[in-house]
């Protein structure tokens, strides 16, 4: 999550204390993501800087400097709702380079390995279907990062389906030769 352009966004709704947007953001996001109002600080400091935000011009920092947006920083904000993120590399993800690398050590058990994180998995997503019927049902924000992170959770179980089947089949025989993967994969994956 991009914390200065949600912070854009909450100065765009009228100018307000760092303490507020620290409040405003974690309900609007449902609490899924606290902020320390350091941070809220430290980002709005860069956004002055940038132009995309401004004080009222107190001489004091803290909770008593109020901010507002930029004509600059709404154009921005506008720009960034708009701008996909870039999703063209696969992020590195902690869970697929424990099963890469288990799948290849001498006397390591890889079903073993999968097995404990889909167990880890099902607790989470048990978790965040009680949270999504109890405190979410009245919440939108909420019971959209909810969601969001249901979905999330559902992708790498369903991946971690697919990558035990895939060594269940590599361990059967030899694999099919594979077509070389496209240049601009490989300078994809290379960049990552």
């Amino acid at each position: 999550m991009s914390v200065p352009y949600a912070l854009l966004a909450l100065l765009s709704e009228g100018p307000n204390y760092g303490l507020q947007l620290r409040e405003e953001f974690e309900a609007r996001t449902g609490e899924v993501w606290p902020l320390n109002v350091g941070q809220v600080y430290k980002t709005l400091g860069r956004l002055e800087r940038d132009g995309l935000a401004e004080s009222d011009g107190t001489a004091d920092e803290g909770p008593q400097k109020r901010f507002r947006i930029t004509t600059h920083g709404e154009a921005e904000m506008a720009a960034w709702l708009r701008t996909p993120p870039d999703m063209t590399s696969p992020p590195r993800v902690e869970l697929v380079m424990k099963i890469l690398v288990a799948a290849r050590m001498p006397g390591t058990d890889v079903h073993e390995v999968i097995q404990a994180h889909r167990l880890y998995l099902v607790e989470l997503m048990q978790q965040w279907t009680r949270l999504k019927d109890g405190e979410a049902r009245n919440d939108l924000g909420l019971a959209l990062a909810v969601d969001a992170e249901l979905f999330r959770l559902d992708a790498v179980a369903r991946w971690l389906d697919a990558a035990e089947a895939r060594l269940k089949r590599a361990r059967a025989g030899p694999p099919p030769p594979a077509p070389a993967a496209s240049p601009q994969l490989r300078r994809a994956a290379a960049r990552r």
